[in-house]
């Protein structure tokens, strides 16, 4: 296969959890459903179960499509860090560019990833909570400027910002920025209908954009959570298009704009690359969970969008199995989409190969400048927070 010994950067994912899970939390971990099947049906009967059973069953040393529980007793006997090494040296992943931002786990910090796994790490900080943590000392007056020193501070060590407002109130972003009193007003409101003792979660609508606003005057790349995800996501409201007119106002702004996982909408953020040349999508997360179907994900991306526009992405989470599944679906399926290419001659070797190597890597170096700054000093220390995005 072309792509079988390219190596990787992930642009975006989350840290792994590396004390005992147990069966059914497991489970939990593996699908993006708050609740497992009923009546005693497999969660894992799925896609991704096929991928745990086909792609990772091996490395523990067991039969290729063993049972999914003789696979949950296998990795309690190995222990998670001893899976997770054994699965994330086979992703053949150079650099992990992670999310800090959701921590529904004890997931680990990009600092001890790198320490644990000797992959190298970069930080991805989400806007929500910095707006979240800002929440519990400030005032409506002084929202504004207490965020967006938050915001530089939190800058200073991550490649990049997070938007999850997908999951709060869709994508409803103005052209150009809310004024000062408007957002005073906004943080008033917000600050009012929060329970501090419930702890403070952003959805309020001019807040949200008003944080993406602050974070695109930093000129740093901004990911946007797109399409599928867990029961808190508004599917119908995450259709990339509708940032259409913010795409349009931020063009010349230097911040580069990532549209993350996209299914069901891959074409529709195709469609974006191809026409702004600051905005970028992958196929994380689906690339794990459709399983035997992720080629048809990696080939819907790249459809249309330039191929420098196209990046390589997991969204693993908690689980190395996330990880694993997901970048060899991703190999196998661009190889494949490369052979054809090659078979139709639509290009030549070298070609493919530049086209597979952008996508699995350069892309990302280039929009997130990992050649201007080390990777492994991201630190954030492990935290146990609410599982809302």
């Amino acid at each position: 296969m072309i792509a079988s010994d390219v190596r990787l950067v992930d642009h975006h994912c989350h840290g792994l959890l590396f004390g005992a899970l147990p069966a059914a939390e497991f489970r939990l971990h593996a699908t993006e459903s708050d609740w497992l099947s009923i009546n005693g049906i497999e969660t894992l009967d799925s896609p991704f179960g096929l991928g745990i059973r086909s792609r990772c069953a091996p490395l523990l040393g067991l039969p290729r499509h063993a049972s999914i529980a003789d696979y949950l007793e296998r990795r309690a006997e190995l222990g998670a860090p001893e899976v997770n090494r054994r699965l994330m040296a086979a992703t053949g992943t150079d650099i992990l560019i992670l999310d800090t931002g959701f921590t529904a786990s004890d997931v680990v910090s990009p600092s001890l990833m790198t320490g644990e796994l000797g992959i190298g790490s970069a930080e991805i900080v989400r806007l929500e909570r910095i707006a979240e943590e800002v929440a519990p000392d400030t005032t409506a007056s002084g929202f504004l400027l207490d965020f967006r020193e938050a915001l530089q501070r939190a800058s200073a060590g991550a490649v990049g910002f997070k938007s999850v407002m997908a999951y709060r109130t869709g994508f409803d972003i103005p052209e150009s920025p809310f004024t000062a009193a408007e957002v005073e007003a906004a943080a008033a409101e917000w600050l009012a209908g929060s329970d501090p003792e419930a702890g403070y979660r952003l959805d309020h609508r001019v807040l949200l954009a008003h944080i993406v606003w602050e974070a695109v005057a930093l000129a740093k790349p901004i990911q946007f959570h797109v399409g599928f995800g867990d029961s808190d996501v508004h599917l119908h409201l995450s259709d990339p298009t509708r940032l259409t007119g913010f795409f349009r106002a931020t063009r010349a702004s230097g911040a580069s704009m990532m549209l993350l996982h996209c299914y069901p909408f891959i074409r529709e953020a195709g469609s974006l690359a191809h026409i702004f040349p600051h905005v970028f999508l992958d196929v994380g997360l689906v690339s794990h969970y459709m399983g035997p179907s992720a080629g048809s994900a990696v080939r819907e991306s790249l459809e249309i969008a330039p191929f420098h526009k196209v990046l390589y992405s997991s969204d693993a989470y908690g689980l190395a199995e996330h990880y694993l599944v997901s970048a060899t679906s991703w190999r196998s399926a661009i190889s494949r989409i490369a052979e054809e290419w090659l078979g139709d001659d639509w290009l030549t070797a070298d070609e493919a190969e530049r086209i597979v190597e952008l996508v699995a890597s350069g892309n990302a170096r280039r929009v997130y400048g990992l050649e201007n700054r080390g990777v492994n000093d991201s630190v954030l220390e492990v935290r146990g927070l609410g599982g809302r995005r």
